[in-house]
């Protein structure tokens, strides 16, 4: 039954009989009081003011660790983020989109995209030096695939995705448009800074260390990685400062014996966690 906002719906008096004065002044009682609750006033919690630069509160303003002037690169990136990634308290994209200038560093929200209701980034996707960083086996290491070409010589796109590693990969899966550009994959060692969330593997990185890693390997310039690196160094050091816990990847918990959650049942599932602990080069979507 459709309830319309202020309205107390009577009852069938066919269904309940004939209604008394008693049962008149109840109903009439009732809407009254209820009446009186709706027209309280609602609080608004007061938000905490947030800087502008960094998107953190005031109080842990992480501006002194970013560069003080955006970083010139001649890469374009377009974050293409699932949409439970906006409401997470640390997240590293505004940290990424703050070390760069304007319209270098793209985020577009949604599951799903499609030419018609994202033409830009479709257009983006059909551009032949668009790379979307997405590992497996028809990835191309980046490293290679740059290394003869010189700095600028092409401006370079790069797709990431940014969600949890299944929501990654579902993501991945269900948008033609990401399978049109090349895929590339990162080659170097590299364990993850972000110690304040779970990980699947040692190897695997959070959206900011993936997109300091692949702009370090296209501007050639390793102290690209070293900068964007900072500001997250220092967001996880306040965070442990004040009761956050370090968090190993799965594969550290299972290949020690930490693993305190129950198994899954599913068989995908169990196999993908025994990958974990057999394959040192394993980072799974």
């Amino acid at each position: 039954m459709d309830h319309v906002p202020g309205f107390c719906p009577s009852v069938s008096s066919e269904e309940n009989g004939p209604a008394t004065d008693e049962s008149s002044s109840t109903d009439d009682g009732l809407c009254d009081a209820f009446g009186d609750l709706a027209a309280l006033p609602v609080e608004v919690g007061e938000r905490r003011p947030t800087c502008l630069r960094c998107r953190r509160p005031q109080k842990v303003c992480l501006c002194p660790f970013l560069p003080p002037q955006p970083l010139e690169v001649s890469t374009c990136l377009y974050v293409v983020q699932h949409p439970a990634e906006e409401s997470r308290v640390l997240r590293t994209v505004p940290l990424l989109a703050a070390c760069l200038p304007q319209g270098k560093c793209n985020v577009i929200v949604g599951r799903r995209f499609n030419e018609e209701k994202h033409p830009e980034l479709a257009a983006v996707c059909r551009d032949s030096r668009t790379l979307i960083l997405y590992p497996g086996p028809k990835s191309q290491n980046l490293e290679e695939l740059v290394q003869y070409q010189e700095v600028g010589a092409v401006k370079h796109n790069v797709i990431i995705i940014d969600g949890t590693w299944s929501q990654a990969k579902n993501m991945f899966l269900k948008n033609s448009l990401f399978h049109l550009p090349k895929q590339v994959q990162l080659n170097r060692t590299l364990s993850s800074q972000y110690v304040i969330r779970t990980q699947p593997s040692n190897i695997c990185l959070s959206t900011l260390e993936c997109a300091a890693v692949a702009l370090s390997i296209l501007e050639h310039n390793d102290d690209i990685q070293e900068v964007l690196l900072r500001p997250l160094k220092a967001l996880c050091s306040f965070q442990l400062q004040h009761g956050a816990q370090v968090h190993h990847s799965k594969e550290h918990l299972l290949k020690n014996g930490m693993y305190d959650k129950p198994m899954p049942k599913n068989k995908r599932k169990i196999k993908r966690m025994e990958k974990l602990v057999t394959d040192h080069n394993v980072c799974p979507r």
